[in-house]
């Protein structure tokens, strides 16, 4: 690793905002200060007229990897993240073989260390029959314990009361959870088949994986959590209605804590006619007052972390009736730009930003030395050019599906520099394919 000085920066970080410059060494941030250009580097980044963050640490993903490599994989997706400034992600346990046990999940790190861009933690999954795996894990393993709590795909849903107390009851580390009730689902479905036969309207798809679909699993996840004193993450919020469960408040304060994904920031259900399947995903996009709702916790600090749930599809697959169509956005890429059109719009600030996409995501997890601008940690950080626009499209587009529901959009922030571990791993639209990530290392 060479030594690299960035200069003339605009560091957004732990609520604020000040120029300073960086050096860099042996990976690690070894000063910030001003007027550091005294300082011999082997290379020097002028970023002037730049924001630099903390990189994104997204705490949910879907690479397909292994077993549905002709959607995405980890080499693919992550060449996606970092050019989106994402330096480190946690990846979900729904492949094939799902990852379910100790050896799958070690399998999968060894994966990583060879193709991954970024610095990486996996998933480990839950079913109905590996509880005593889950109890037998090592906390330093995995970011977390994944719960499909009544839908899921990929033979995980873990529908056995007597398994998710135990889950609730014993796992040794933060349980992630999916909250939408499988029963609730398929009545909806079966009621509008009923009405449309197998011509469904993509329209109907909030209504069917409906409010009270989400509000029944995840006050069972939350009722469980204060039974056990558990450690629970619900996942990708959508309903107002369930912000009803969660405090507002530091995350570092809180048992129990919520995530809202970019998408469901970005789109309300009045975008399905122009995107059609494109933006069907699990939980469902929903409405308008929802997505407010959203926002707005966000903003009261009852949402915590904002995440992508980044699941690349084939479009052909997408180009499927709404049925048949699976659910799943790739995200990576663009995900800080639509963050920061809040930013534009002014409804975020840059350093809420900041604080649910980096400082949140590595506080809530015990991750060591990762998620701030720190002297001393691991230097993963991003610049961001927030006033040079960039329009999406297929040419530019990295994730191996190879299309993106933001195609034609035209983001008023582009993403300029992401650095893993003190490499440059993308700059000026171009990805170093070089370097590899680390597994993420935690504090418990």
């Amino acid at each position: 690793m060479s030594d690299l000085l960035i200069t003339n920066a605009t560091l957004v970080n732990e609520g604020l905002i000040r120029h300073a410059d960086v050096y860099i060494k042996n990976g690690r941030i070894e000063q910030i200060g001003a007027h550091l250009g005294h300082l011999q580097a082997a290379q020097t980044i002028d970023a002037t007229g730049k924001i630099m963050i903390p990189g994104m640490i997204d705490d949910q993903v879907h690479f397909r990897e292994p077993g549905f490599t002709h959607k995405g994989d980890i080499q693919s997706e992550s060449r996606a993240a970092v050019a989106g400034g994402i330096t480190s992600y946690m990846e979900m346990p729904n492949c094939n073989p799902l990852t379910i046990t100790p050896q799958a999940l070690a399998d999968k790190y060894v994966i990583a260390a060879e193709k991954s861009l970024a610095n990486h933690a996996f998933y480990f999954g839950a079913s109905n029959d590996n509880i005593e795996h889950i109890k037998a894990l090592d906390p330093l393993s995995t970011c977390g314990i994944k719960v499909f709590m009544g839908a899921s795909t990929g033979n995980m849903l873990v529908d056995n009361p007597e398994t998710l107390e135990q889950i609730f009851q014993y796992s040794p580390v933060l349980i992630a959870t999916h909250c939408e009730s499988t029963p609730i689902i398929e009545a909806n479905e079966i009621r509008y088949k009923k009405q449309y036969g197998n011509d469904v309207p993509l329209e109907c798809h909030p209504l069917i994986r409906s409010e009270e679909a989400c509000f029944v699993s995840s006050s069972l996840a939350v009722s469980l959590a204060k039974k056990y004193n558990s450690r629970l993450h619900i996942l990708h919020l959508t309903t107002a209605k369930e912000l009803a469960h969660f405090n507002s408040g530091p995350v570092a304060d809180k048992q129990i804590t919520a995530e809202a994904c970019v998408h469901h920031l970005f789109y309300n259900e009045s975008d399905y006619a122009a995107k059609g399947n494109l933006i069907k995903c699990n939980p469902a996009i929903k409405s308008k007052s929802d997505q407010d709702a959203l926002i707005q916790a966000v903003i009261d600090n009852k949402i915590d972390i904002i995440a992508t749930d980044h699941a690349p599809h084939t479009l052909e697959e997408k180009q499927q009736p709404y049925l048949k169509a699976p659910a799943g956005l790739p995200l990576v890429q663009y995900a800080l730009p639509s963050l920061l059109e809040h930013y534009h719009r002014g409804v975020f600030t840059l350093e809420l930003i900041v604080e649910k996409v980096c400082h949140a995501p590595a506080t809530r997890f015990q991750l060591k030395e990762r998620g701030f601008i720190r002297e001393g940690y691991w230097a993963d950080l991003t610049l961001i050019n927030l006033n040079k626009p960039k329009i999406v499209k297929d040419k530019n587009i990295l994730s191996k599906c190879g299309w993106s529901p933001f195609k034609g959009y035209r983001f008023r922030s582009r993403i300029d520099t992401t650095i893993v571990n003190g490499n440059i791993v993308y700059q000026n639209g171009e990805v170093s394919d070089g370097f590899r990530g680390l597994p993420l290392t935690f504090n418990r």
